[in-house]
């Protein structure tokens, strides 16, 4: 099997040479004991050649499978390193990619290993305290260690990966590093130098299949990722990076493949297939997918991720040649292998695809391979023994099962910890003699801090993901404002209702983490009203906050940036960007303390209300 990256002209620039070893231009679910049992169950032949008689004897067909994962987030092996144990959930699943790669063996044992090909969607390197460890604890950018993800996806013998949004968590010399360290192509089609169209990434690779008995076959792999990285993290990509549309892109690249001789295009994409987008026309569509099915001719199989949804197969028409394009996500973590077939047959010479499908292999019907799991052990182990360091005592256990309706003193120690480091380090300026407060939100409904030792691993599943903490300078109009935006997470309840708190959240389909709660000012949010109109009281130190009013907000990087939707935030001044990541900030401000007791930092400020009722 061989790949070819080619020399390709730019419509605004000379022809660039691109690297895909740096990666960067040069200037239902299916249950079974294996893998093989499971295409069997799915209808699918062992033997994936025919002598299809009905064509008129035009040829043999020849069937190859094309294998894919995506967002698996730094998940190398079976384990929860927030539990200190394996990984378990309520149905059974398993994750990692040591897990996911005896799922490959067992399909390139079955197809045949000259005729498949293995890609990846997307989300690989963020989401674990391995990947967190390896990125800022001894980032491998100062080590020269390979990253653990890298390696495995190397030892796996991925044939090309595409970038998704949390690729660019750690910045671009982060990106380029673990670029250099893949064996694959990592392909970015529509992630272009910023005011260009120019590709900073490898946009497609071509990999030929080299069957005994038959002529090659050709197959093109488009990688496009997802536009909300401009906001997401636009600390790292602002005048370096844009990302354009990514149906607009696979419309100029598709027929570049497609002159190329191939005889498949593939597209990895991470978008979803719903068509819907987190900020409206303020950015193209995020969730693209279907629409790249439905709006670009020559596709004739779609690997997508990003919704951390299991969809083992769809079709969409193409709406210019009528033709089947099918699609397949595979759930996230390494918990399903997307699997497709796709049948070939020899017309007049050239290969023709005849028949596709799709479906999604489980990874919990087999055990991790041993050889992937001997790549990571090392930094593996590290990461455990670093997650489980003692870093404070608490007073008694803090948990985080409520804080989606009722201020909790675990999600008031994050606050504590972003006041006081703001405060800190303003001190000095104009800013300093503004009233100082900070938002929050519940990232993980079963995070605690258990009564005495706190551990990293403990702060880890409190804060779970990557940001870094700034400030900015609201009044207090654009407090209420931004307030009754994160109200929306509510749903209406009737004043007499039954008091039933879990079932009143994620209205209109907002996630916890979307639900941001301030520390210092006082208000009701009465779940009787509806949204726009819920936020009552707001007081600082007992009088209403006037809406000229001027405050600190401690923020993270990912609101700050337009996470969200948040209104005014975006817009307001900066007066705090010093690049400190939240969760390190938690475990230093822990560890110099010594002791976490919820008297000194717990002040109940915002309560649910019914008619100006407390709900608790």
């Amino acid at each position: 099997m061989t790949d070819e990256t080619q020399h390709l002209p730019q419509a605004d620039s000379p022809d660039i040479d691109l690297d895909h070893r740096s990666g960067v231009s040069r200037r239902g679910f299916l249950t079974g004991v294996t893998a093989a049992s499971a295409l069997a169950a799915a209808g699918w032949a062992a033997t994936p050649e025919s002598a299809s008689a009905a064509q008129g004897g035009v040829g043999k067909s020849v069937t190859i499978t094309v294998m894919g994962s995506s967002d698996i987030h730094a998940n190398a092996l079976n384990w929860d390193y927030y539990k200190d144990a394996a990984y378990s959930d309520k149905a059974g699943n398993t994750v990692g990619l040591a897990r996911l790669s005896s799922v490959v063996k067992q399909v390139r044992a079955d197809r045949g290993a000259d005729r498949t090909l293995l890609f990846d969607a997307g989300d690989t390197v963020q989401g674990t305290p391995l990947g967190f460890y390896y990125a800022t604890v001894e980032p491998i950018t100062k080590t020269g260690a390979t990253h653990p993800i890298a390696a495995q996806m190397n030892a796996i013998g991925y044939d090309a990966v595409a970038l998704g949004n949390h690729e660019f968590n750690y910045g671009l010399d982060f990106l380029d590093t673990f670029i250099s360290q893949m064996k694959a192509p990592v392909l970015g089609a529509n992630a272009v130098r910023t005011g260009t169209t120019v590709p900073a990434y490898t946009p497609y690779v071509i990999k030929t299949l080299k069957i005994k008995g038959q002529k090659p076959i050709r197959v093109g792999v488009l990688g496009l990722t997802n536009p909300g990285i401009v906001i997401w993290d636009k600390a790292n990509v602002s005048g370096k990076l844009d990302v354009l549309d990514i149906v607009a892109t696979a419309k100029r690249w598709v027929p570049i493949i497609r002159a190329q001789d191939v005889d498949v295009v593939v597209v990895s994409v991470h978008a979803g297939d719903s068509g819907t987008s987190s900020y409206g026309d303020a950015l193209p569509n995020e969730n693209a997918a279907g629409l790249l099915a439905a709006q670009v001719p020559g596709i004739d199989a779609i690997l997508f991720g990003h919704a951390h949804k299991d969809i083992p197969e769809r079709f969409v028409t193409n709406e210019v040649t009528g033709e089947q394009v099918v699609m397949s996500e595979p759930m996230c973590w390494g918990q399903r292998l997307s699997v497709f077939d796709i049948e070939l047959q020899q017309v007049k010479g050239k290969w023709k695809v005849v028949s596709k499908k799709a479906t999604n292999l489980l990874t919990n019907t087999v055990e991790d391979d041993p050889a992937l799991v001997a790549v990571v052990k090392a930094q593996h182990d590290t990461v455990v023994g670093y997650v489980n360091k003692v870093v404070a005592t608490s007073t008694e256990e803090l948990s985080a099962a409520e804080s989606c309706w009722k201020d909790t003193a675990i999600l008031d120690y994050v606050n504590k910890v972003q006041v006081d480091t703001v405060t800190k380090a303003i001190a000095g300026t104009a800013e300093a003699a503004l009233p100082i407060v900070s938002i929050a939100a519940p990232f993980n409904r079963a995070a605690t801090f258990p009564a005495g030792e706190v551990t990293i691993k403990d702060v880890a599943g409190l804060y779970i993901y990557d940001n870094t903490m700034m400030a900015s300078v609201l009044t207090g109009a654009q407090i209420k404002d931004y307030l009754e935006y994160s109200a929306k997470y509510f749903q209406q309840v009737a004043p007499g209702a039954a008091v039933d708190p879990a079932s009143w959240t994620n209205a209109l389909n907002t996630p916890d983490y979307n639900y941001d709660q301030f520390s210092g000012v006082t208000y009701d949010v009465d779940i009787s009203q509806p949204q726009g109109s819920r936020i009552a009281n707001l007081a600082w130190e007992g009088a209403p906050v006037a809406a000229d009013q001027r405050f600190v907000v401690a923020v993270n990087n990912y609101r700050q940036s337009g996470g969200g939707g948040f209104p005014h935030i975006t817009t307001a001044p900066v007066v705090y960007n010093a690049q400190v990541a939240i969760r390190e900030a938690i475990v230093a401000y822990a560890s110099d303390a010594g002791v976490i007791d919820p008297k000194d930092f717990h002040v109940e400020n915002w309560r649910l209300t019914r008619a100006g009722t407390p709900v608790f």
